[in-house]
């Protein structure tokens, strides 16, 4: 394991008024579907920065108590050097949900595939958080002619690869839980995990905002997305530039876990001191950093 540098940055008083510079937008997918999305591209009308403009597009997935919103401060930091867009995963956000009620990871990368050939992207740089690195897990293994490269944070690895006892207990115990809270209940319940103890207001706050904005019918299909996926079996079929990294304070993804992931991706695990399983909100200088470095070095 490799550590990289601390940064416990003082957030903003205002994300969400920062987030109206990236309003939503949506795509239109077959069969009368849609994808929401927020996108920074600040350089493409600048002549000046044409190297900029040929960097390759940045693509950020979210965990499964999250959205597109929650990339706000890599949207800023980023969106001067390339196009960064973020997805409202399906059944997130105004994205139509997918078809099964219980999907497997194809179910979400057929989803990713489509959109991004809307938007015409042919390679990339792709992100995915916790449960989004099991959906960029199973595309970079279906379509790794998309990618330039994989970068996962606090990877969730799935309960696939679990007895079936374990699989539907851990399933059932989220889902109840939504059942009993809702998603103001669990921001108000369960958004402090995602966060180390030295988190500060702000990206508390912002961590709230954002998980009490899930739709439960959405948020429960992810359950069973994570209940069906097995990350290191996808990861092991791909065999591209990746690299895995995670918080030394995550008590969700430990670093533990984590160091089992990358170990299944052949790479070294990257450890943030400090921070915890949200880091790239409550420490965004510091992931934003291993995001920018990752981003040059695929495109080189």
């Amino acid at each position: 394991m490799s550590a990289v540098p601390s940064a416990h940055d003082k957030q903003p008083v205002s994300l969400e008024a920062r987030l109206a510079r990236y309003p939503a937008q949506q795509s239109s997918l077959a069969a009368q579907r849609v994808l929401s999305y927020r996108e920074a591209d600040r350089a493409a009308g600048r002549a000046e920065t044409r190297a900029e403009n040929l960097a390759l597009p940045l693509v950020l997935l979210h965990g499964i108590g999250s959205g597109a919103a929650s990339w706000v401060q890599q949207f800023d930091a980023l969106g001067d050097s390339r196009r960064v867009l973020a997805w409202d995963a399906p059944g997130y956000g105004a994205s139509t949900p997918v078809a099964a009620a219980s999907p497997a990871t194809q179910d979400y990368a057929e989803v990713l595939k489509e959109w991004l050939d809307v938007q015409r992207i042919e390679r990339c740089v792709l992100v995915g958080h916790s449960l989004g690195a099991i959906v960029a897990g199973a595309f970079a293994a279906a379509q790794p002619d998309y990618l330039a490269g994989l970068l996962l944070l606090s990877p969730a690895g799935g309960y696939g690869a679990a007895a079936a006892d374990v699989r539907d207990a851990k399933r059932d115990q989220r889902l109840a839980m939504l059942s009993e809270l809702g998603p103001q209940g669990l921001a108000d319940k369960r958004s402090g995990n995602m966060l180390s103890a030295n988190a500060s207001d702000e990206a508390r706050a912002w961590v709230r905002w954002n998980m009490s904005r899930v739709i439960p019918h959405g948020y429960a299909q992810a359950t069973h997305l994570l209940a069906n996926a097995d990350l290191a079996s996808d990861l092991a079929r791909y065999e591209g530039r990746i690299c895995v990294a995670v918080g030394a304070e995550d008590r969700i993804t430990t670093p533990q876990a984590c160091e089992r992931i990358a170990q299944a991706a052949r790479t070294r695990l990257q450890i943030v001191p400090g921070a915890g399983h949200a880091g790239y909100i409550e420490a965004p200088a510091a992931y934003t950093a291993i995001i920018d470095t990752f981003c040059r070095a695929s495109g080189a």
